[in-house]
């Protein structure tokens, strides 16, 4: 039996904090994933516009291939001085990959953004962007326990025509090998099934965790694009998500992963991996639990529950946001509690 862990974050995996940072007058943010100990972790890229950082370090043939964090972070290319920020503290710690004795650890932190710079914020930030500060205030906030929805990299996010936002969910196998989800909701695709406000990911909810409503009476869906999706325009979306497991494993079965977790996103999102998202996932393994049983097998069923996970932290994540200027959130569009 798989069941959500205890506190149905991400956090679950032991090892890992998350925090946020939000600029409000900016109408932007960054989440960070920390890790106690380097942790090996790849990336699988499925969006036609993504923007990275340091991802390349993560491929099977890279030196490293390990990561001290992971950010996540808004305003488009931008946003990518975040992971500078949260560098900078874990520096301090002592935190990196050492390649000489002589030399300073390098942390090594991969970050992915989004684009939340038409979403009426005040984004005339001077000389220096706001990411780097936000990065760092986000690295040192990071706990065992956060906040969901209008958040961190997800304070600014519209999906679909509702608002974004951060979600998180966590699954635990009866073996005890633990693995969550952390994304950050930001997509041109719909997560709402047409005529219903039922979520498209339903089927993969657990406990209500973002409002328990199924669909009652849904005729055929359209084979053409929804009616409440966003209107597609290059760079302005993209969904990035982080899965994380404590089941020991090495780069190439975390790719498969990564994969298969990918998946998560058509389970939740219509339509999905457009040349307009920059749909991304980080995989990243604690490796605090050794696999039992046919490896092949295993890495089958951790990217099948991987998969779900992300789906579910995608419908959270609407479910958990509020309202922001002219963006209603599911709640509000819905008239929910």
């Amino acid at each position: 039996m798989v069941r959500p862990g205890a506190r149905n974050l991400i956090t679950d995996v032991a090892g890992l904090n998350v925090g946020h940072a939000e600029d409000r007058r900016v109408a932007t943010g960054v989440t960070a994933l920390i890790a106690d100990a380097s942790a090996a972790a790849v990336c699988d890229i499925r969006g036609g516009a993504p923007g990275t950082r340091d991802v390349a370090a993560l491929d099977a043939a890279a030196l490293v291939g390990q990561v001290d964090a992971i950010v996540l972070a808004g305003g488009s290319a931008f946003g990518l001085d975040a992971s500078a920020g949260v560098t900078q503290v874990l520096r301090a710690q002592g935190r990196g990959f050492r390649i000489a004795p002589s030399a300073p650890p390098v942390p090594i932190v991969p970050a992915a953004i989004l684009f939340d710079l038409a979403n009426g914020g005040d984004k005339n930030w001077g000389g220096e962007t706001p990411y780097r500060l936000l990065g760092a205030e986000a690295a040192r906030a990071a706990s065992a326990d956060f906040a969901l929805g209008t958040v961190g990299a997800g304070f600014g996010a519209v999906s679909g025509r509702l608002k974004g936002g951060i979600g998180s969910v966590s699954a635990v196998t009866a073996e005890g090998i633990a693995l969550g989800a952390l994304v950050a909701a930001n997509a041109v695709g719909s997560a709402v099934i047409p005529g219903t406000d039922a979520f498209w990911a339903f089927p993969f909810e657990q406990n209500e965790e973002f409002g328990g409503r199924r669909p009652t009476a849904v005729g055929p869906v359209p084979l053409d694009l929804p009616t409440d999706m966003k209107i597609p325009r290059a760079g302005e979306n993209t969904t990035i998500a982080i899965v994380a497991t404590d089941a020991a494993l090495d780069r190439a079965e975390l790719a498969r992963i990564a994969v298969m977790a990918a998946d998560g996103f058509a389970r939740a999102l219509r339509p999905v991996h457009t040349p307009f998202d920059g749909d991304l996932v980080f995989a990243l393994s604690t490796a605090k639990q050794a696999l039992k049983g046919m490896r092949q097998h295993e890495v089958l069923r951790l990217g099948s529950i991987a998969a779900d996970c992300i789906a579910r932290a995608i419908a959270r994540g609407i479910y958990e946001a509020t309202s922001f200027g002219s963006v209603k959130s599911y709640r509000d569009t819905f008239q929910r509690g």
